[in-house]
């Protein structure tokens, strides 16, 4: 039988392709993570110290974590491949929402695919609940989606202005069921949400809701996210994390009261609908989760490798935040500026972490997210390259 054969491409023009494909669909260029702190360019093969993505402590390539996920693709299967509210629930999802839930000191949690589901699929479950939303004009665009489906009147407020939250409290009035919506570590600039003058000024009876994707792991004292790191004890409140940033694996979560979690499971369509997340997945967040609770000098080095570049570049004349976390943001002033600091970086072995976000700052901004796994001359190389500009 004859077969028709089309000519060969050469790889040169197939990753030119592949590149231009993704430049057309606004996509960055393809990138292998290698070595834990380094990316190969795919197009010119190219290897650059990496300073972006949120593998805050590198545990996506963690032999422990690696070895996690074999063993569960092993023994478990890749796919459940149906709803828990039919015959996907395995074992293996109440063990991690246990575990979850223990380590942040919440009496339940729910799981979900990722951590942007997490949010929707949360607000589906307490649609209802209030009677007003209040939302920081900051806040991650899945808080701004989560808050369409509460089906209440949402009130947005001032970047971190807790005074402002409680005007538009008081406005809603006495009999008003309020909840809060916010960011616990901001990814644009490294900043945390003022939860202890939320605390204060809101309410009693009021609820805040904290997605803490980027402190979940990192900050506080045993790494249970933005309220531990500033000592505030919150009443009724609800937190969501994603497993896909500090622990390195993939998933997401709600925490919560057992009535806040088990309403979730009840009502929530996204839940119900939701093939889980893979097995595999699943047993290697369990094992990024024992990593986490178990070394302390995990955080310890993250946070002093973030100090010391913070404090390197503020010296050097750039108007760094006093963040607490891994997230040091950097504004150029406009897109000249922002071209002459990526070919620093470039020359330095540098890939440029530059974030161009719909309806974000014109020339974008350069968001380096240091990582505990950084070498002291990764680090070094980085001051200076963005220092020059100074």
């Amino acid at each position: 039988m004859k077969t028709s054969r089309r000519p060969a491409r050469s790889l040169n023009r197939a990753r030119s392709d592949a590149g231009a494909g993704a430049a057309a669909n606004g996509l960055t260029a393809p990138l292998q993570q290698v070595e834990r702190t380094y990316v190969r360019e795919r197009e010119r093969g190219r290897k650059w110290s990496y300073f972006a993505g949120c593998d805050y402590f590198r545990l996506s390539s963690h032999p422990v974590v690696v070895q996690a996920l074999q063993r569960g693709l092993e023994q478990f299967g890749l796919n459940v491949a149906a709803s828990r509210k039919t015959t996907g629930n395995h074992e293996l999802y109440g063990k991690l929402e246990a575990v979850l839930a223990d380590f942040f000191g919440h009496a339940g949690a729910v799981l979900f695919s990722n951590g942007y589901m997490a949010n929707l699929g949360a607000a589906q479950g307490l649609r209802g609940e209030f009677t007003h939303a209040l939302l920081d004009e900051r806040a991650h665009s899945s808080l701004f989606e989560a808050a369409r489906f509460l089906d209440c009147p949402v009130l947005e407020f001032p970047h971190r202005d807790a005074a402002a939250a409680a005007t538009r409290a008081r406005k809603c009035g006495r009999k008003a069921r309020l909840v809060l919506l916010t960011d616990g570590l901001f990814a644009h600039s490294g900043s945390t949400a003022p939860l202890a003058e939320y605390a204060r000024l809101l309410p009693r009876s009021a609820h805040l809701w904290v997605d803490d994707a980027h402190a979940a792991g990192v900050l506080g004292r045993s790494g249970r996210g933005t309220a531990e790191h500033e000592g505030v004890e919150l009443r009724r409140w609800i937190q969501t994390i994603t497993l896909s940033k500090a622990f390195g694996a993939y998933g997401g979560a709600v925490l919560g009261s057992e009535r806040c979690t088990n309403r979730i499971m009840q009502r929530s369509r996204l839940f119900a609908g939701n093939t889980p997340v893979p097995l595999p997945l699943a047993a290697a967040s369990l094992a990024a989760l024992e990593l986490v609770k178990g070394d302390s000098r995990l955080r310890r080095r993250l946070l002093f490798n973030a100090s010391y570049v913070r404090a390197a570049l503020r010296e050097q004349g750039w108007p760094v935040g006093e963040g607490p976390g891994p997230i040091i943001a950097i504004h150029p002033a406009s897109t000249s500026a922002a071209q002459r600091l990526c070919r620093r970086l470039r020359a330095a072995g540098i890939h440029p972490p530059l974030i161009n976000y719909l309806g974000g700052p014109g020339p974008g901004y350069f968001r380096f997210a240091i990582a505990s796994e950084h070498s002291a001359q990764q680090l070094d190389n980085l001051v200076k390259a963005v220092g020059e500009g100074q």
